[in-house]
């Protein structure tokens, strides 16, 4: 069942009225995000996107509404190693706090556009060769793997092909100018280093989106339910970096729980073709695992890095 292009408009004002919402009148001055109002625009995009899955189970039935909550919900889990990811960026170009929330929104804007065409892409080499759900499956199995046997996240945003190429043609100020990206300075355009951020945002997106959206792919080919359900995790995720940014460090064992969705919805897309997992079951499989790795997490705390004894560090200077 195709959606109207009607839908596909009325969607796309919906959520640039939002954006503008946001941007224009809720965060029209810089400022930096308290946790108080993270964790209520949070709230606000969980409950706008159960809101709108209601409203899919009314508009398309049932199968179609867990289509969604379960893409849904294994969207914003694999956001959640974005934050990670977000949070090494800044602290690398030592973005003053006040102005990360205009790069996240500048880039999340972006990522939109790009998903859109990832996700068309996508499911148009599904339904043209079948092969590449099998590509698509050993993707998600190779990034769970991958995932679960690193050791920590490293970020080297010196070796990003993008920025190379933005400071060998763009002039760049030395230091950042307010929330602007461009400024003019002797009777010249320069960027501003906060130009440079966002540009390492969106490419570093981009990376993400070739493990999240295929994941979605095992769930449904409908394009309307896996973009919609790309796009409001996406839009929570900014609210939810300030929210989590100063906790990411509790839930340990979380990156475990999300390299084995990966793996298992990998396994799922390759075992399609012979054993068609029901939705409401993957959905149960994927809130299991991260209630486990969360509550791992709580009840066994990483162990504290140990200082050195100051009575020991001094007998072996004396």
């Amino acid at each position: 069942m195709h959606t109207s292009i009607l839908i596909w408009a009325a969607f796309a004002v919906f959520i640039l009225l939002m954006l503008a919402l946001d941007l224009g009148v809720f965060h029209r001055r810089a400022h930096v995000v308290a946790l108080r109002e993270a964790l209520l625009w949070s709230a606000v995009w969980i409950v706008l996107a159960l809101a709108f899955n209601v409203g899919v189970y009314f508009w398309r039935g049932s199968q179609t509404a867990l289509e969604f909550l379960t893409g849904y919900l294994i969207e914003k889990s694999l956001s959640v190693d974005n934050i990670f990811v977000f949070l090494l960026l800044f602290q690398y170009f030592q973005v003053p706090a006040q102005y990360q929330h205009r790069v996240l929104f500048w880039g999340i804007l972006g990522a939109l556009v790009m998903r859109a065409i990832f996700i068309l892409g996508g499911i148009a080499l599904i339904h043209r060769f079948h092969w590449v759900v099998y590509v698509f499956g050993a993707v998600l199995i190779v990034s769970g793997v991958r995932m679960a046997v690193q050791k920590g996240k490293e970020v080297h945003p010196e070796r990003n092909p993008v920025l190379r190429l933005l400071r060998r043609f763009l002039p760049v100020s030395p230091t950042y100018v307010g929330g602007r990206f461009f400024v003019k300075q002797a009777d010249r355009w320069m960027a501003t280093p906060l130009l440079v951020v966002l540009a390492v945002v969106e490419t570093t997106d981009l990376v993400f989106a070739v493990d999240s959206i295929p994941a979605i792919f095992a769930i449904t080919l409908d394009p309307f339910i896996v973009y919609s359900s790309n796009v409001f995790a996406i839009l929570g995720l900014r609210a939810l970096y300030f929210a989590l940014a100063g906790v990411m460090h509790l839930f340990h064992y979380l990156h475990y729980g999300l390299s084995a969705i990966l793996v298992f919805v990998g396994f799922k897309m390759w075992i399609s073709n012979v054993v068609k997992i029901p939705v409401v079951l993957s959905l149960g499989v994927v809130g299991a695992i991260l209630t486990v790795s969360v509550v791992l997490s709580l009840l066994r705390p990483a162990p504290a890095a140990v200082p050195a004894n100051p009575s020991s560090r001094a007998e072996e200077d004396g």
